[in-house]
This record gives C-alpha cells, structure tokens and sequence, in this order.
C-alpha cells in the first residue's frame, strides 16, 4: 500500500494538471456562461451546457497520466500494479474534488433562484432528481470513466503504436454508427428513450460504472505488456 500511495505521490507532483486546470477550465466556462446570461432577456429560465468542459478534459488528463509518469514509475521499480491502482486512486480523488465542487455549486444555485438571474449551471434537475449523492455519483463516474478511457488510449498507443490506436478508434466509431442504424431500422428510438427516462440518471450512472470497470480492466491487461 505504501509504494501505491507513492504513485498518488508522483503523480501530484504535478498539481496543475490534476487539480488547477480542471478547476480553471470550470471557473472560465462558468464566467462566460454568467456572461451570457445577464445579456440575455429576464424571465427565462437558461442553462448552460459548459459544465461539461472540465468532465471533457479528465480525458487528456488520463492521456498525460500515463504518458508524463509511468517511465518515472519503472524506474523507480514500482510495479504495474502499483502504478496502475496508485494512478486510478489519483484520479478518483480529483474526480471526488470535482464532484463535490458541481454538488456545492449546486446547492447555491437552488439556494438562489440561479444567481438571482435564474440560471443554471451546476444544478441540472434530471441529473438530481434522486438527490445531491445520486448527483454527487454521476460527476464522479463521468470523470473516472473519461480519465480510463484517455489512459487506456494513451496505453494502445505505447503498447501497439499509432495504426492500432487509430483503427481501434475509427472501429469504436463504425460499431456505434452501427448500432444507431439498427436502432433506426428496428424504429427502436422510443423504446430507447423510454428506457432512458424510466433508468433516469441514477440507471445510466449505474451502467456507467459497468463500463467503466470494463475499461479499467481492458487498461490493466494493455498495461500488463506495455513498455516505458
């Protein structure tokens, strides 16, 4: 456990890209997103989309991850392993972080009717319908699951080189055309939706994390025979 929490050691010795540009990039979009509000006309309920962005990012940050540390960590003769759950325990604390901050704002937001001009950026009412835990889960899991995603293309390119990395993500691309035109063809969009809006957000969180724990575990076994 000691030589994990040294990996959460050496990969906070860059804080900047694991805690302060996540929180920039969100103080940023939420100041253009008040911007935009106060010059638009009163009375209207309005919400911004720019919360996304620092969920957006964790993806390039799963690929600096591994990229910036994980030469660091073999010489420093820690193990696969032991960088691989000292890396997701990094990033689950920074992912909580974020969590917490999207629940805070959120609670002001209701507190203040939206600032006071009835906009909403952290409280998204379908995303808290089952409270501010569900709320608080679904940030998280959005987070980790970027951040694995990211890693574990960093890994592909490491492990297999840019060709494979390319033609896995173009088949990734193809596979969910796919399954849209069969959705289509089997006019399945209402069932779909429906599905949809009887899981709620809590639901998909929960199959969020089905994927992700899929991703981790494709990650782990690329990692396994991956070289520095």
């Amino acid at each position: 456990m000691n030589r994990t929490l040294n990996v959460i050691r050496l990969q906070l010795t860059n804080r900047q890209t694991y805690i302060w540009v996540p929180l920039i990039i969100l103080g940023s979009s939420f100041l253009v997103s008040m911007l935009v509000w106060v010059m638009l006309p009163p009375g209207a309920t309005k919400y911004s989309g720019g919360a996304q962005a620092p969920l957006w990012y964790f993806l390039a940050v799963g690929v600096m991850a591994l990229t910036y540390t994980f030469p660091f960590s073999q010489a420093m003769s820690l193990t696969r392993r032991e960088y691989f759950f000292g890396t997701l325990l990094t990033a689950g604390l920074t992912s909580g972080l974020l969590a917490v901050v999207f629940v805070g704002g959120g609670f002001l937001e209701q507190a203040t009717d939206g600032w006071g001009i009835d906009g909403y950026f952290f409280y998204l009412a379908w995303v808290w319908e089952r409270g501010p835990a569900s709320a608080f889960l679904t940030y998280f899991v959005v987070a980790m699951m970027l951040f694995i995603f990211g890693m574990w293309t960093a890994l592909l390119y490491k492990r297999f080189g840019v060709t494979v990395l390319v033609s896995t993500l173009v088949g990734l691309g193809l596979a969910l055309v796919g399954i849209g035109w069969l959705i289509g063809r089997a006019d399945a969009w209402g069932d779909l939706f429906t599905w949809i809006g009887v899981n709620g957000s809590l639901g998909l969180t929960l199959w969020g994390v089905v994927l992700t724990a899929v991703l981790g575990g494709a990650s782990y076994l690329t990692l396994r025979r991956t070289v520095p």
